[in-house]
This record gives structure tokens, C-alpha cells and sequence, in this order.
């Protein structure tokens, strides 16, 4: 199974925040420098990498003296701004001795939610590791709010895989992998070698956060895992204080714990609106509906007993059975108010009821992804 990640040929990197400022203490250039030479001898491999970096507010908060991370949005959003100056400069000055570029993209949920930005996005980061650029990436902090949040840099690490269709994902953190249970507090915990990135039990092993300087934890890389997978990328956790550890992993080294992705990778377009994080709102299906989509057919709004949430057309909705278990979800061609009055209806009725016929469907199967 370790063939998966030395076979891989489009790498994303990502390192957390007590990795980048050793555990708060400012940037750890020493560190950061390392990580540039084994991406360099990667590259010189014939592999493609971007780095995903946290780091940019936890160099904040050292660098204003304050004495821990602040709650407040605006306050983080400072931090975020000045720790970013630092940050950039230092992979820009660690690389260079390498003869490497790099480049900063600073993205939000907004960039990837919108169809034509995130196939922006997409184009750039193809366009700069065509050239040999090393893509530096981070959620822009200094702008963003909870409502455009990604949430975490295991979650962005994730999405800029299935962005960029990278056949690997390597989240470098501050524990040698996941294990059966916190080893912190479990002296009996055991390492977990490899196992499908799909399989549910491993959140139950997965703890909280891992450190007041980081925002994530173990359960966010075992989601990013199960993200990452949806678009065919395996997944590789393990410790960023082990010597040499991207290329022992590129060789074909047993290092931390390995996620492999199992299922067919989705469509494109269908990749797309799985990433989708923030939705509008959430349709309650009835048992005949959900038999249909797990069969691959539209969504009609005979099937649909409610609408939740206020939307407009064509947003994101979530698609949930009636225990309330998520199915999956679509971009809808009614808003909000027009889909409570065709819920239960036949598509037959949909002029009679609204004066006019857009779709007979409420959500297209083109439009639609099911889990």
C-alpha cells in the first residue's frame, strides 16, 4: 500500500501551526528550511507539490506579544495580518536557496463555492506547478468570518487535493499518526499503519484539538482523509519532526498512517459541490425519494415533505432522509419560498402552482451528489 504515496506524482504538503512556530514560539525557520530541501529533491524527482501552511496567526500572536490566541474575529484577523508578512517572507527566503519560486494564495469557502472562481483558482495553481512555482497556500485569515470559514487547514490541505487532483495528501503534525486512542492519555493507544481513508470507525478513535496554538485536531485530518478520497487522493499523517519524513514517504517508507482512498473518484463537477462546506439550506425526503437517488434519479418535489432554510435558486442544499441522516446534496432550481408550495406535488403540477414551469425537476442528477 505504501506504493500509493511513492507512486504519486502531484503531492499537497500540509503542515500545522505548532509545526511552523514551534509549538507558538515564533517561526521555526530552521524547521521550515528543512521542509523546502525535501520538497526541492522532490521536485527534482519530477513531482509537483503545494505546500498548505498554517502558521500566519499563531506568527501574529508572537509577534504582537500577546500571550495566547485571542477569540475575538477581528483581533485574529490582525494577527492573521501581520503573521502572513513573516510567513511568506520565510518560505520565500528558504526556497530561493533552492532555486525554487513560490507563490501565495490566500483562499475562502467564497472562492470555491462559486463555480467560475474555483475554476480560477484551479487554473492558477495547475499554471504555476507547470512552471516549477511552489504553490504556498493558507485560508485568508485576515478577511474571512465564521460564515466563510473552512474551519481548519486539514479541512483546506483536503479541498486543494481534490482542487488540484493531487494524487496524495501529506499532513504533517505534531503526533506520529492516528492511533487507536489519545496516546496522551492512553499509554495503551497503538499506532494505526494504514487502513481506507472511508472507514467511519477511525473518527471514534480521532480526539479534539491537539494544541492551543493549532485550530484542528485528529478529527479533522481523518474527515480531510475521507475529503481527500472523494477525488482519489490517498492520505499519509504522520510526524513533521521525523527526520527526512516526505522523502522516507516518497521512497515507499511505512511512516505514520496511511488513509488510502478506495471509492471511484467523483466527476469533476460533482467534486465541486461535494466540497461545497456552506450550504442554504436542507430538503426532508420521503423513502420513495431516497430510493430514487440511491438509484441515480433527480429529485422530483413530489418526494420532498420540507424545506428548510431561506434560499434563492440554484444555491447548495443538503438532502436528508426522514430519520435525518444526509444523503448527499445539490444546487436546487427553485428557491425557497417556490419550493415549499411544490413539495409533495407532482412535477405535472408545478405550472398550475406557480404560474410557470423552470425544471420538472427540483434537483437535476447532474446536479446532485449522493454519498
Amino acid at each position: 500500500m505504501r506504493t500509493k504515496i511513492r507512486d504519486a506524482r502531484r503531492l499537497v504538503v500540509k503542515v500545522g501551526s505548532a509545526l511552523v512556530t514551534n509549538n507558538g514560539t515564533g517561526l521555526d525557520k530552521e524547521a521550515m528550511a528543512d521542509w523546502a530541501r525535501q520538497i526541492a529533491t522532490l521536485r527534482d524527482a519530477g513531482k509537483q507539490v503545494a505546500l498548505v501552511s498554517s502558521g500566519a496567526i499563531a506568527a501574529g500572536v508572537q509577534r504582537l506579544g500577546w500571550k495566547k490566541r485571542p477569540h475575538e474575529m477581528h483581533r485574529l484577523q490582525a494577527a492573521a495580518a501581520v503573521g502572513q508578512m513573516g510567513l511568506v517572507e520565510a518560505y520565500e527566503e528558504v526556497f530561493a536557496r533552492h532555486g525554487l519560486h513560490t507563490a501565495q494564495i490566500l483562499l475562502t469557502h467564497d472562492d470555491l463555492a462559486d463555480r467560475k472562481r474555483y475554476l480560477n483558482a484551479r487554473s492558477t495553481l495547475n499554471t504555476l506547478l507547470d512552471l516549477g512555482v511552489v504553490p504556498i497556500i493558507n485560508e485568508n485569515d485576515t478577511i474571512v468570518t465564521d460564515e466563510i470559514k473552512f474551519g481548519d487547514n486539514d479541512t483546506l490541505g483536503a479541498l486543494v487535493a481534490n482542487l488540484i487532483e493531487a494524487d496524495a495528501l501529506i499532513i504533517l503534525t505534531d503526533q506520529q499518526g492516528l492511533y487507536t486512542a489519545d496516546p496522551r492519555r492512553d499509554p495503551a493507544a497503538e499506532l494505526i499503519a494504514e487502513g481506507k481513508a472511508e472507514d467511519r470507525r477511525f473518527e471514534a478513535m480521532a480526539g479534539g484539538a491537539g494544541s492551543g496554538i493549532s485550530k484542528g485536531g485528529m478529527i479533522t485530518k481523518v474527515r480531510a482523509a475521507q475529503r481527500a478520497a472523494r477525488s482519489g487522493a490517498h492520505t499519509c499523517i504522520t510526524s513533521g519532526r521525523e527526520a527526512d519524513a516526505l522523502l522516507r514517504l516518497a521512497a515507499g517508507d511505512s511512516l505514520g498512517t496511511l488513509l488510502y482512498a478506495t471509492s471511484t473518484p467523483l466527476q469533476a463537477r460533482k467534486q465541486w459541490l461535494a466540497d461545497h462546506l456552506q450550504l442554504a439550506g436542507s430538503l426532508v425526503l420521503d423513502a420513495g425519494a431516497v430510493a430514487a437517488l440511491r438509484a441515480g434519479r433527480s429529485l422530483l418535489p413530489v418526494g420532498v415533505t420540507e424545506v428548510r432554510g431561506e434560499f434563492e435558486r440554484g444555491a447548495a442544499v443538503s438532502l436528508h432522509d426522514e430519520a435525518g441522516g444526509e444523503l448527499g446534496r445539490g444546487l436546487i432550481n427553485y428557491n425557497s419560498t417556490e419550493a415549499r408550495r411544490i413539495a409533495r406535488k407532482a412535477s405535472g403540477e408545478i405550472e398550475a402552482v406557480l404560474g410557470y414551469l423552470d425544471e420538472p425537476e427540483l434537483i437535476h442528477r447532474d446536479n446532485m451528489v449522493v454519498r
